[in-house]
């Protein structure tokens, strides 16, 4: 049995990801008043049950609702049911371009501004966040992509064949900030910087030709030997000890060249080995 929560900020990207679910098997339910959780769960778990794949949408909509999410959640803990939770968030400045693209208000802003109902509802569902097996970042990701992300995640027998871990692997521009949910973070600007070449600067480490510069050096080489060897070492460690989801920063001046090299390089090694990776590049469409 497969028995996914689907929650998060309003507005980044529940009901994307409940169609992609859906169309991946999911039998889905959106907007559950979370106190139906744990009957719904006795249901689906009971031994007679036909249903494989189960997906709820929970969010802050029904808010009179919403306070019983954390006994629902303690309750499928307790009682040892095997749920999966799925946290998306999104940073403030793209929730509010996309309310304002939809033409749509915030659940919580009906009396107030956009901008003011986004922060209290974050200040309500950060506590959630320490569920999740899952977190996903959608500030830069369309539609499509998101529909990719969540079948790298979810596709048919992941669970069996890796590790129960989630590992995002982004690259980013230290001009932009440090990604806030990092716990890991690699900082790669003392390797060879395409940017000088002016051939190159317009593209990023996606292109052949620019990772081919990056590690066309002896100091790049033994860099992503010892990396793949640390991060190597700390996988195993993070799994020990339960965490669920591990989130590596790569990071250069803009985010463009260097970064998504290695990011891609990265991304590669730890898919080899069989864990279950997403990758992201933050910054290589700015500047």
């Amino acid at each position: 049995m497969k028995f996914v929560i689907v929650t998060g900020l309003s507005g980044s990207g529940k009901s994307e990801t409940m169609k992609a679910l859906e169309d991946m098997g999911f039998y889905c339910v959106d907007n559950m008043p979370p106190a139906l959780i744990t009957k719904f769960a006795e249901i689906c778990f009971q031994g007679n049950s036909n249903i494989e794949k189960v997906a709820l949408g929970v969010d802050i909509r029904g808010r009179r609702f919403f306070e019983a999410l954390h006994e629902s959640l303690d309750y499928l803990e307790k009682a040892n049911y095997k749920f999966e939770v799925l946290y998306l968030d999104c940073e403030d400045d793209v929730l509010l371009k996309r309310y304002k693209m939809t033409r749509r208000n915030h659940p919580l802003s009906k009396n107030m501004q956009i901008p003011e109902g986004i922060k209290i509802e974050r200040q309500i569902m950060e506590p959630f966040k320490k569920y999740a097996t899952c977190i996903l970042d959608t500030s830069n990701m369309k539609p499509k992509d998101l529909k990719e992300e969540i079948s790298k995640i979810y596709k048919d027998g992941q669970e069996e064949d890796t590790p129960n871990m989630t590992i995002s692997v982004v690259s980013f521009g230290f001009k932009y900030g440090i990604p806030k949910d990092a716990d890991l973070v690699f900082d790669v600007r003392f390797l060879p910087n395409p940017y000088y070449d002016e051939s190159l600067r317009p593209k990023t480490g996606d292109f052949k030709e620019v990772r081919e510069y990056v590690m066309n050096s002896q100091v790049s080489e033994e860099f992503v030997e010892k990396l793949f060897d640390f991060v190597g070492f700390l996988i195993p460690q993070y799994l020990e000890e339960g965490k669920q989801h591990l989130v590596i920063g790569v990071g250069c001046t803009g985010g463009r060249h260097r970064s998504v090299t290695i990011a891609n390089m990265l991304y590669d090694e730890l898919y080899k080995k069989g864990y279950r990776v997403i990758k992201k590049h933050r910054d290589s469409m700015l500047g």
